[in-house]
C-alpha cells in the first residue's frame, strides 16, 4: 500500500557516521514529493551517500526529524527499508557466490514476505516482471558471481524493483553500463516516474537523464549547496556553476 504525502521531508537534520568528530549532514532540510527525479551532484566527501544512507535509514540521525514514505526513520529503520529500494555504489559479488540470479532478486522480497515465509504467486510474479523490465530473464538461473560488473549491476537494480519501492535510491548506477544499457536503463526510470515512483539519483553522468524537467540538488561540505528545477540539457552545467560558486536562480 502506497503512502500518502510527500515521499521524504526532511528537517534540520544531522546525521554521522560511527565514531566520527564531526557530523557529516549539517542542519539538512529536503522535501521531494512523489515521481520526483531528482539528479544529487556535488563533490566527492560533500555527502551524497550521505544522504541516501539517511533517506533509507541507514544511519543515526543526531538532530531534527526526517519522514520517508509516512514513517519517522528514527525506530523505523525497517518499515522505511521495506518501501525503498537502493542501489549501492561498485558493488560486486565474488565469483564464488552460492545465489543464482533469480535468487538473488528474491532477495528484494523478503521484506514483504516477512520472517519463515516462503515465497508465493506474488512473489514470483514480482520477480519474473523484474526480471523482464531489466531485460536479463535468459540469466536467471545463472550463478551472480560469474556475470560482468554490468550484469551484476543489473540483477541489483531488478532485486530492488521486486521489492515494489515507493523510493528508488540509485548511487551512481550508470558506472558498469555500456552506452545502449545505461539508454535502456534511463527509459525504464523514467517509466517508473511516470508511474510515481520517486527516483533519486548521485551521478558524475548526465548523458543519460530523461527527456522532462530534472531536480537538481548540489552538496558541498554536508550541505545542499543548491536546489533548483531545470532541463536534463542544463544539469551538467547547473552542478559545474554550482561547485564554481555561480548562483543558478
Amino acid at each position: 500500500m502506497t503512502s500518502v504525502g510527500p515521499a521524504i521531508e526532511i528537517q534540520g537534520v544531522y546525521t554521522a557516521y560511527e565514531g566520527a568528530e564531526r557530523p557529516t549532514l549539517t542542519d539538512v532540510s529536503l522535501t521531494i514529493g512523489r515521481g520526483e527525479y531528482v539528479v544529487i551532484g556535488g563533490p566527492n566527501g560533500a555527502g551524497k551517500t550521505t544522504l541516501l544512507e539517511t533517506i533509507n535509514g541507514m544511519l543515526p540521525i543526531t538532530h531534527g526529524n526526517a519522514l520517508v514514505c509516512g514513517h519517522n526513520v528514527r525506530g523505523n529503520g525497517v518499515q522505511v527499508r521495506c518501501r525503498v529500494g537502493y542501489l549501492l555504489q561498485n558493488f560486486s559479488f565474488d565469483p564464488l557466490t552460492p545465489f543464482t540470479v533469480e535468487e538473488v532478486v528474491m532477495m528484494g522480497r523478503f521484506g514483504k514476505m516477512g520472517l519463515f515465509r516462503k515465497p508465493g504467486k506474488e512473489d514470483h510474479d514480482a520477480v519474473k516482471k523484474a526480471l523482464a523490465l531489466l531485460e536479463i530473464e535468459d540469466l536467471a538461473d545463472r550463478p551472480i558471481g560469474h556475470l560482468s560488473g554490468g550484469q551484476q549491476q543489473k540483477v541489483l537494480l531488478a532485486q530492488n524493483l521486486a521489492r515494489d519501492p515507493e523510493i528508488l535510491l540509485l548511487d551512481e548506477p550508470f558506472s558498469n553500463l555500456d552506452m545502449f544499457a545505461r539508454e535502456a536503463i534511463n527509459r525504464l526510470l523514467t517509466r517508473l516516474v511516470i508511474d510515481g515512483i520517486t527516483v533519486i539519483i548521485v551521478s558524475h553522468a548526465f548523458d543519460d537523464l530523461p527527456d522532462r524537467p530534472v531536480r537538481v540538488l548540489v552538496m558541498q561540505e554536508g550541505k545542499i549547496a543548491l536546489d533548483r528545477e531545470c532541463s536534463p540539457g542544463e544539469v551538467e552545467q547547473v552542478i559545474r556553476n554550482a561547485g564554481n560558486g555561480t548562483r543558478n536562480a
